[in-house]
């Protein structure tokens, strides 16, 4: 094993974070979509049809490269079981909403990011369930916890038209329509809604302050390596396709901004919680929110 935890029931552990918070998570997500959207325009998406190298280098780095090269890394690092399983969950997921915002913080393509984060949705109907088993499965350790996992439609489709199609629509109707109150709307819904955003994120950690403060070192080194990771895998797949700076770093951070909502989700839905996967999970939807606003403010400011 990688770490030793041979003395602490890992899976015992309980995560406060029920699905009512994940919902009002998910709203957070979608004000800040609608602000997003205010600043983008239906001829950004024709350009992006007439060039889809770049959404299938996106897809090509999310859902085949990232589960399985994590498949890989698992391999190496030899992790405990509900760990990798929770890092699997996590490589499987589409990518989190507030990576639009990253996008645009780094002067990346907004329109991609957008683009991205819809196809990769809607594709993670059969692929986050697919990767989650094809890897979890061929894992020894992983494959002796794993259960059925299948992803309730209805519900999915739930997530996507509240925190995805709704935002979208609206922000880009307002912004054709009324272009200058959109650009008034944005000036205060922006830092309002990462604020609030950020507010959510505390609460969380407050509710979690034991579990994070006796059993946060058992994830630290897995959920950072596995981050960085992740947008390293990005940004050189983007790279090797000969990508633009601005298209890699956007595939990049949408790469390694992970749903880790969407995530906790399917793990206190479909396995109770379990202790090891949560905390990973939950872990992982704190620390890429920190990881993603050092990396595009880096990038924002670079010139």
């Amino acid at each position: 094993m990688l770490l030793n935890i041979n003395n602490i029931q890992i899976d015992e552990i309980k995560i406060n974070f029920d699905t009512d918070a994940l919902w009002i998570l998910n709203i957070a997500l979608a004000i800040i979509m609608f602000g997003i959207a205010l600043d983008i325009k239906i001829e950004d998406f024709k350009r992006l049809i007439k060039n889809p190298k770049i959404l299938f280098v996106g897809l090509l780095s999310q859902f085949i490269l990232l589960p399985f090269l994590t498949f890989i890394l698992i391999n190496i690092i030899n992790p405990y079981p509900s760990f990798a399983l929770g890092m699997i969950m996590i490589a499987a997921c589409p990518g989190g909403n507030v990576s639009n915002f990253f996008s645009k913080m780094a002067n990346g393509n907004a329109a991609l990011s957008v683009s991205l984060t819809a196809f990769a949705t809607i594709i993670s109907l059969v692929m986050t369930p697919l990767n989650l088993h094809l890897w979890g499965s061929l894992y020894e350790p992983t494959n002796e916890i794993l259960k059925s996992v299948s992803l309730n439609p209805f519900e999915l489709f739930k997530l996507v038209l509240l925190i995805l199609g709704i935002p979208i629509v609206l922000g880009m109707l307002v912004n054709h329509y009324h272009h200058e109150m959109a650009k008034k709307i944005n000036k205060i819904l922006r830092p309002f809604s990462i604020f609030f955003f950020l507010l959510l994120i505390v609460i969380a950690l407050y509710d979690n302050a034991d579990v994070f403060k006796n059993y946060i070192h058992l994830v630290l080194f897995l959920v950072i390596f596995h981050n960085i990771y992740a947008f390293l895998i990005g940004y050189l797949t983007a790279k090797s396709f000969k990508l633009n700076k601005k298209d890699c770093k956007t595939i990049s951070i949408e790469t390694g901004i992970q749903n880790g909502g969407l995530g906790l989700l399917l793990i206190f839905s479909f396995f109770d919680g379990l202790g090891g996967m949560a905390l990973l999970a939950a872990f992982w939807g704190v620390w890429d929110i920190f990881s993603g606003m050092v990396l595009a403010t880096y990038w924002g400011r670079k010139k």
